[in-house]
């Protein structure tokens, strides 16, 4: 991606951007997660964007230090899973779509990517191989790439396991977590790779934010919580009836997964299980999450990391369903009983 280096004051930055060409983007140079980041669309809006991100970058990071790249306005955020070891041997492990997003932060990720052509997938697949390798990586990681059109950009990597690496392991049948134990103990991966992914796999990220106040965290005492089960689904979570989620932490609450044969049988089956977990007490992403399976541009892979902002009828429907609330919500009992059960607890 065209871009530079840390800059070191406001000037740089105008000098800078004049060379990559407008729209940039203003990103912290010690951190990710889309923290901080700001897009100049002109020249004008550069040093706002500039002192913005740099509060942003000392405040979360601890150095005040950014950098600027070529801003992509449809671009999608396609990342691949790589896994080495101490033998040399370094795989990667398909693709992961993390392009529906807000605030430059993920709200769902699936396998494989849609639409995304074969030979696509191998160029990305052998440069986040080459990348890791020319640094000696060993361990799980992320190559994250921007994609637009034709072309692919390298993002970043992240040195670590992924909030969305369970829809890797649903469509490969592996346990990642336990192959960086292998790693870490000096044991071998296969030098010939793992089995071929099979079926289709989505993450839904289930915050405590409220869609419809531009994704506000909603910390907040839960009151009941029932998760979703059944043949392909699976739930990551450390939360309970009657916890309080602080507002000093990240907003996200559990992660809920779904594999099938296919993508429309995976969005079917998350349907079903969105409909069936039952959380209240914070407002949460759910209504926004059923919204999004009904939206055709998401259905047909027409997506992008704009597509909220591209949808503002994906926020009518979000609302709708934010008005039914949990259709099985009533078999957890009524509103009074979780009252008096919430009470007893504080009490």
């Amino acid at each position: 991606m065209p871009g530079t280096t840390a800059l070191r004051d406001e000037q740089a930055a105008v000098t800078e951007a004049a060379r990559i060409g407008y729209p940039v983007l203003v990103k912290a140079a010690a951190g990710g997660g889309g923290i901080g980041m700001r897009v100049a669309q002109q020249a004008g809006e550069l040093p706002a964007a500039f002192e913005a991100c740099r509060r942003a970058a000392q405040a979360s990071f601890g150095s005040p230090d950014v950098y600027l790249e070529r801003y992509l306005s449809h671009p999608r955020h396609i990342e691949i899973q790589v896994l080495a070891d101490g033998h040399g041997t370094t795989l990667a492990l398909g693709e992961r779509e993390c392009s529906i997003q807000r605030r430059h932060q993920k709200l769902l990720e699936e396998t494989p990517a849609v639409g995304l052509t074969d030979a696509r997938r191998r160029a990305m697949a052998e440069a986040a191989v080459k990348a890791a390798a020319a640094v000696g990586y060993q361990n799980a990681g992320t190559i994250e790439f921007i994609v637009s059109g034709e072309d692919f950009y390298f993002l970043e990597m992240n040195t670590r396991l992924q909030v969305e690496h369970p829809v890797t392991e649903l469509v490969l049948g592996i346990d990642l977590v336990r192959e960086q134990v292998r790693i870490s103990r000096g044991e071998r991966i296969p030098a010939q790779g793992y089995s071929s992914p099979r079926g289709h796999a989505i993450e839904f990220r289930i915050n405590a934010e409220d869609a419809l106040r531009n994704f506000m965290p909603t910390p907040r005492r839960i009151q009941r919580y029932a998760p979703p089960a059944g043949p392909g689904v699976r739930v990551d979570s450390g939360i309970r009836p009657h916890q309080e989620i602080s507002p000093h932490f990240d907003s996200l609450l559990l992660k809920l997964i779904v594999w099938a044969d296919d993508r429309d049988a995976a969005i079917g089956r998350g349907r079903r299980a969105l409909q069936e977990l039952v959380l209240t007490g914070p407002k949460t992403t759910v209504p926004f999450h059923r919204a999004l399976l009904e939206e055709a541009d998401f259905l047909n892979g027409r997506i992008s990391t704009s597509f909220i902002q591209e949808h503002p009828r994906l926020l009518e429907k979000t609302r709708e369903f934010d008005a039914q609330g949990p259709p099985l919500e009533s078999l957890y009992g009524g509103a009074e009983v979780a009252a008096a059960i919430a009470a007893a607890v504080i009490d």
